[in-house]
């Protein structure tokens, strides 16, 4: 089991930057896929961000050059640093773990998810 808490969201204006972390406990997959995914009201949840088991870096094309995801296996922590944020960002935004992926980019690889973390971009 891994459990996965969410921390760092707010109230942020455009243009502004928030920093998102993840800690996670219990089991853990340090060469497996950590991911970042959004969810908008009325939206499907999409991903963000992602980083593989070696450490590389995938990102979701509206967030290219302004986010930055990173990880800490000594700590258990997978972070979303954003910038230059966009009043349409305004979304929960949640950390997920796979259990079987070295990488993945959809949803349905990953098993694991926290509860969310609330980030309001105001224009």
């Amino acid at each position: 089991q891994l459990l996965l808490v969410e921390s760092g969201g707010g109230l942020v204006q455009a243009g502004g930057s928030l920093r998102l972390s993840c800690a996670a406990s219990g089991r853990t997959f340090s060469r497996n896929a950590m991911g970042w995914f959004r969810q908008a009201p009325g939206k499907e949840r999409e991903i963000v961000a992602a980083i593989w088991g070696g450490g590389s870096a995938y990102y979701a094309d509206p967030v290219q050059g302004r986010f930055t995801i990173s990880r800490d296996n000594d700590k258990n922590t997978v972070d979303l640093q954003m910038n230059s944020l966009k009043p349409e960002e305004t979304a929960v935004y949640y950390c997920a773990g796979s259990s079987t992926y070295y990488s993945a980019t959809s949803r349905r690889q990953y098993d694991y998810w926290g509860q969310g973390t609330q980030v309001t971009v105001s224009s």
